[in-house]
């Protein structure tokens, strides 16, 4: 009679698996049991797009074209959702750091797990819920005017998908920012540009009606291509050349960041 076979060994790509699935799970139970910094994080846009749609709408939308409130809300939602993903991500950075002053890395760290799974479980728990702030502020859109009638299935889904890929462009910044953060202030402060950088693009309005030395710095940053690409998408607007330089910003952040993280991270003594 054969003797049994023994269970086959896990993998190491299995093993990482399982690990980052792990520290997904602890992540999005982190923040199920603490809402508030995610809440308070989200409001910023709702808060946003609520005073420049009744308090300044009017205005505005006769700044853009000469329409009523509807045509600057059109505007204004696929900047907003973007600035979204901003907002949302600071919170990666806060936890992060929070991990890192607090030991619990180090604890990780004399354990028999994945090293990188840390870093994976916070990415992917952080695009999640940049994706779900995504669509609660899109529903906020939607139940104050915003419709997108002329985008076809290929064009949603696009438009999915250059969210998504944004969000993972942003989460790995905001993680090196958590990682050479001393405390969960400094890293606040340190992800301020994330929601910054939103205000001074073609978020809120057109860049040919800025001022002409302020104009290259509304052009030339990763919000403002992937604003008008989401407008493309979304309204059938003119997308040109932002469609490329946007994917091409989220790649060149999503790479430049996990490389600044993973060195960081691997580097640490703590």
């Amino acid at each position: 009679m054969s003797a049994p076979l023994a269970p086959a060994r896990p993998t190491r790509i299995s093993l990482a698996v399982r690990d980052s699935s792990t520290m997904l799970r602890r992540n999005l139970l982190h923040a199920r049991r603490y809402p508030s910094l995610t809440l308070n994080l989200l409001l910023t846009p709702v808060m946003l797009l609520l005073l420049f749609v009744y308090v300044f709408g009017n205005t505005m939308s006769a700044g853009i074209g000469g329409g009523d409130r509807s045509d600057y809300i059109a505007y204004l939602v696929p900047g907003l959702l973007l600035m979204t993903i901003g907002s949302t991500t600071i919170g990666t950075a806060v936890s992060v750091s929070n991990d890192m002053t607090e030991g619990i890395i180090a604890r990780f760290r004399t354990m028999a797990i994945h090293r990188g799974s840390v870093l994976v479980g916070h990415v992917i728990g952080s695009v999640l819920q940049s994706i779900i702030s995504v669509i609660l502020v899109g529903a906020v859109g939607v139940a104050i005017g915003f419709r997108s009638t002329d985008a076809t299935a290929l064009e949603w889904f696009a438009a999915f998908g250059l969210l998504t890929l944004f969000a993972l462009a942003l989460t790995w910044i905001a993680v090196g920012m958590g990682l050479i953060s001393p405390n969960a202030e400094a890293a606040s402060n340190n992800a301020l540009p994330l929601i910054f950088l939103p205000l001074i693009s073609s978020a809120f309005v057109p860049i040919d009606a800025m001022p002409s030395w302020f104009q290259p710095i509304a052009e030339y940053q990763p919000f403002t291509p992937a604003i008008e690409t989401l407008r493309g998408l979304l309204l059938g607007t003119e997308i040109g050349h932002n469609g490329w330089l946007a994917v091409a910003w989220c790649l060149g952040l999503a790479v430049l960041g996990y490389l600044w993280s993973t060195s960081k991270f691997n580097n640490d003594p703590k």
